[in-house]
């Protein structure tokens, strides 16, 4: 950790340029750095310390803890008398109980997946991404209107496709938020992705979760150079020096750097300016050295120490403003120590502006040897502000106060040596327990006789009481008095150490659940002990709540990764911009995308924002997974929709889809709804109008029927009058006829009943003559009266009227 009194050996960053160039001002800065990290330093105790051992003997002493390889010899002065340990006879080797504590952490955390994002936050790229969304805007509005011109001319006024059109502006959101990506930006992406993968970042990923579990202090150092072209290198916390800070993000240090123990050839290779003198007096001076650790010393005559290191200072850009003779004004770049003459008739003045800016340096601990410092090539500004610089070293230490770095497993050492010296206590206790053992009473054996001559021996006595477990006795002597030892072997039961042992026992569970509880790794977390009562879901509380305990690692880890990347994003636009590697850079990314080809060589032109976008966890997914399953079953979605939200990796997002699919679902739902009202209102229109129309036809069909009917009806009534007419006239004519007919006869029976009348006549004439005659005869006679009714003589002889009756 770095103390409060630093900065007062360090050299004065208020002076020129030219200065802080120099060899001497960069050795100044070395020596600052070597005396605060090597110097002996005053602790808040009083007591002088080496900040760089003590770092080195802490973070060791936690790594043999997070081993199970911890120094025993405290746990020997524990049991010890006066350091005597002869009467102990006990395995001394740590209980390996942090370590899985620690692969729990590590290896939950290393296999986070996610993404790596880019989003282009340039103008242009701003500007790109705006008229987009306008277009799409735009055709959204006018979607009535492009379909009727469409539809009506045959011309396409889109310029999307109408069928990926957002339904609304909230569902345009999220289309470019999942959808959009410029190509610029998957360039970027695929670049990042190429670079992690080359130099192995899962490796580093994993050693610094390891660090940050066991140290609470993880770091990564990026750099560029033209034989490897971008890397990315682990950092180990304790060969890590580093300004004084109190931000957990270590974004407020001035100067950061590493001590590396390297080979001789190694270092002339790294520098080749060095001379033969140069490297006989570092090897001189070689014997000025600082151990890693407390614990051994591993010393290498042929390896030296280099401080390789960053400083962070200022810059000052100096421009000349010289005024032409047309009355134009030109720019010439000075260093900081121009001053113009204070005359006014001069036609020059001076502009400048403060930067930050990085030098590197390289520095033999303890040689006073400065090997190397520059000003950083290719420094990594962000393009949003010029005036700022990256480091090369990413460090950051989540359980940081007042510089003192806290870790997970520095939070559990004392638990974890109350449980070793319980171990070594339940040692102790065990090989104390005796087994239990008998009591032969060889008095009472003595008066027990067998019966065939021979007595009872103890030997006979043990073999039949360990075989079968019966024993023989006698309640009475020989003499007939009682017998005190009737029983001659009893069990002696030894259970002193039965109590300590299961006290020992409960001890080591204490210990081992304030381990848990301090950590909050939990039982769920690890599966160790599962309760097979708990509920599923309670199972996954508790672990859920255990993840929660140690998700500032989490983030932790995810802060450096972000951050190597935006480092790697900023070196990526170097190099496509400076370096002689570019060619084969673009090449290597085009390998994997021949597509990005054409983005990668403007890449250096766009401003990226970088961004991980996590996979869901285990809770997410079900969470997700039990809304997907609700509005399948309430039919709010359709299984495509639920395809597309469960391929969608960010759950914000991905529970946003749901609701828009949701509501287009219930849009889509009503619109079928009204739609099939219509049709149903339509069909029973048109049903009506089909029976109206029926009826009318069936009415002209009946008119018609009824008109052919009456026709039919009127020509046969007309033809029944003419037949009438026909009839009538024959019969008329008939008649006729028969009127002649029956004239002539009656005209002949009117002549013959006068004929006949006048025949009558005459005949009565005649008769009454004759009667007259004969009353005068009579009379004259004097006779009886006499009839004149004729006697038969009225028969017509067999002629009837009869025969005239109508036929």
């Amino acid at each position: 950790m770095a103390s409060k009194v630093t900065g007062k050996y360090f050299p004065s960053q208020v002076v020129s340029d030219i200065e802080k160039v120099s060899y001497d001002y960069g050795l100044k800065v070395a020596q600052a750095i070597e005396h605060e990290w090597y110097g002996d330093n005053q602790s808040a105790r009083g007591a002088n310390y080496n900040m760089h051992g003590h770092n080195q003997r802490n973070f060791h002493k936690l790594r043999l803890y997070a081993r199970g390889e911890q120094s025993i010899q405290k746990y020997k002065d524990e049991l010890s008398i006066n350091g005597d340990l002869s009467y102990l006879n006990l395995d001394w080797k740590p209980v390996p109980i942090i370590p899985k504590f620690v692969d729990i952490v590590v290896n939950g955390m290393a296999d986070k997946a996610y993404d790596i994002k880019a989003y282009s936050q340039d103008p242009f790229g701003v500007e790109k991404r705006t008229e987009y969304m306008e277009n799409i805007l735009r055709d959204m509005k006018t979607q009535d209107l492009n379909n009727y011109v469409g539809e009506a001319f045959g011309v396409n006024l889109y310029q999307n496709d109408p069928e990926t059109l957002p339904g609304s502006e909230e569902e345009l959101k999220l289309h470019m938020q999942l959808d959009y990506k410029q190509a610029v930006e998957l360039a970027e992406e695929q670049a990042l992705n190429v670079l992690f993968e080359g130099n192995q970042y899962d490796l580093i990923k994993k050693r610094f979760y390891y660090d940050l579990t066991v140290l609470g202090i993880g770091a990564v150092k990026t750099s560029f150079n033209t034989s490897e072209g971008i890397t990315i290198d682990y950092v180990d916390p304790a060969d890590l020096v580093y300004s004084y800070t109190e931000s957990p993000y270590f974004d407020d240090i001035y100067y950061a750097g590493e001590i590396k123990e390297i080979p001789i050839n190694e270092l002339v290779k790294q520098f080749p300016h060095l001379t033969q003198e140069d490297l006989e007096e570092i090897q001189k001076k070689d014997n000025y050295k600082y151990d890693n650790y407390t614990s051994y010393n591993n010393k290498d005559n042929n390896k030296v120490k280099v401080l390789y290191f960053n400083y962070k200072t200022y810059m000052n850009q100096v421009y000349k403003i010289k005024e032409t003779a047309t009355g134009l004004e030109r720019a010439i770049e000075k260093d900081d120590t121009f001053n113009p003459p204070e005359n006014e008739n001069s036609n020059f003045s001076k502009v400048q502006s403060n930067v930050e800016c990085l030098y590197e340096g390289a520095y033999i601990v303890g040689a006073n040897k400065l090997l190397k410092w520059e000003m950083s090539k290719n420094m990594m500004r962000p393009k949003s502000d010029y005036t700022k610089v990256k480091m090369n070293y990413s460090v950051v230490a989540p359980r940081m106060y007042k510089g003192r770095i806290e870790s997970l497993v520095s939070r559990i050492t004392g638990f974890a040596d109350m449980i070793q010296l319980t171990h070594l206590k339940i040692q102790q206790v065990m090989s104390r327990m005796v087994p239990d053992g008998v009591y032969l009473d060889a008095d009472g054996l003595a008066e027990i006789d067998l019966g065939n001559g021979t007595n009872y021996n103890p030997q006979e006595a043990l073999n039949m009481f360990f075989q079968t477990g019966s024993v023989i006795g006698r309640s009475m002597t020989a003499d007939g008095d009682m017998n005190p030892g009737k029983v001659p072997i009893q069990e002696i039961r030894s259970s002193s150490g039965g109590n300590k042992l299961q006290a020992l026992i409960g001890n080591y569970n204490y210990y081992l659940q304030m381990i848990r509880d301090t950590t909050g790794l939990n039982e769920a977390r690890d599966g160790s002990t599962p309760d097979s009562n708990a509920l599923v879901g309670v199972q996954k509380l508790a672990a859920a709540n255990s993840n929660t305990a140690t998700r500032h690692i989490l983030q932790s880890g995810l802060y450096l990764t972000s951050q190597v990347a935006e480092c790697l994003s900023l070196r990526i636009s170097d190099v496509i911009e400076y370096s002689p590697t570019k060619d084969a850079f673009i090449q290597a990314i085009g390998a994997h995308n021949v597509a990005t080809l054409e983005e990668m060589s403007e890449l250096h032109l766009y401003d990226f924002g970088i961004f991980l976008e996590l996979a869901p966890d285990e809770e997410e997914k079900a969470i997700l997974e039990n809304n997907i399953q609700m509005a399948l079953a309430q039919k709010n979605i359709d299984l495509e929709d639920a395809i597309d939200i469960r391929d969608i990796r960010n759950v914000s997002l991905a529970n946003q889809l749901l609701k828009i699919r949701r509501k287009e679902k219930d849009a889509k739902d009503r619109r079928l709804q009204q739609e099939n009202i219509q049709m149903q209102t339509q069909a029973n229109t048109q049903a009506a109008q089909n029976a109206a129309q029926l009826e009318a036809q069936k009415e002209q069909m009946l008119a018609q029927t009824k008109g052919q009917l009456a026709q039919l009806q009127s020509q046969l009534d007309s033809q029944k009058l003419m037949q009438e007419a026909e009839v009538k006239k024959q019969l008329m004519q008939l008649e006729f006829q028969m009127n002649m007919q029956l004239k002539s006869l009656e005209t002949e029976g009117m002549k013959s009943r006068e004929k006949e009348k006048e025949d009558r006549k005459d005949e009565r004439t005649r008769i009454q003559a004759s009667q007259s005659s004969e009353l005068i005869d009579q009379r004259n006679r004097g006779g009886a009266p006499k009839k004149f009714e004729s006697a038969g003589n009225d028969v017509l002889g067999g002629f009837d009227l009869g025969g005239f009756e109508p036929r």
